[in-house]
């Protein structure tokens, strides 16, 4: 699979519905990851890498479940497809522009930190909170 479809398929597993600007949202953060050069990020060599490291993205590891709503049950529409080809050129949503995690909290609230204090809330867009790195995460 390449790394436009993998990256596709994650888009709309994560974030499909999110709007046009959730899943711009979600792609930023997984290029963000792809092109960390310091902390925990840094040391993920490929785009397939950042998607299947341990713990990091609910709809890969739903696929190692058995759960059904996971990455390689999804069937992206060309809108995934070009969202994915945006973010792997360069392109990203400003809101996010930095951003190296996002999650669902099902709450109105976002946590100021995130997953710990490695990361701080900046914005929401539609359910999910998003975090940018802190000096913290330099030591990762």
């Amino acid at each position: 699979m390449s790394d436009v479809e993998l990256l596709a398929r994650l888009i709309q597993c994560e974030a499909g519905g999110e709007g046009e600007t959730g899943m711009r949202a979600v792609a930023t953060v997984v290029v963000n990851r792809l092109r960390t050069v310091y902390g925990e990020y840094g040391r993920y060599g490929s785009l397939r890498d950042v998607i299947t490291a341990p713990y990091q993205f609910e709809c890969y590891l739903n696929a190692l479940s058995g759960d059904p709503q996971n990455i390689y049950n999804m069937n992206p529409q060309e809108i995934h497809y070009m969202i994915a080809r945006e973010a792997l050129e360069g392109q990203k949503l400003a809101l996010v522009s930095e951003a190296l995690w996002f999650f669902n909290p099902f709450s109105p609230d976002c946590p100021p930190n995130f997953p710990s204090a490695v990361g701080a809330w900046p914005v929401r867009i539609g359910k999910h909170c998003f975090y940018v790195p802190t000096e913290a995460y330099y030591y990762t």
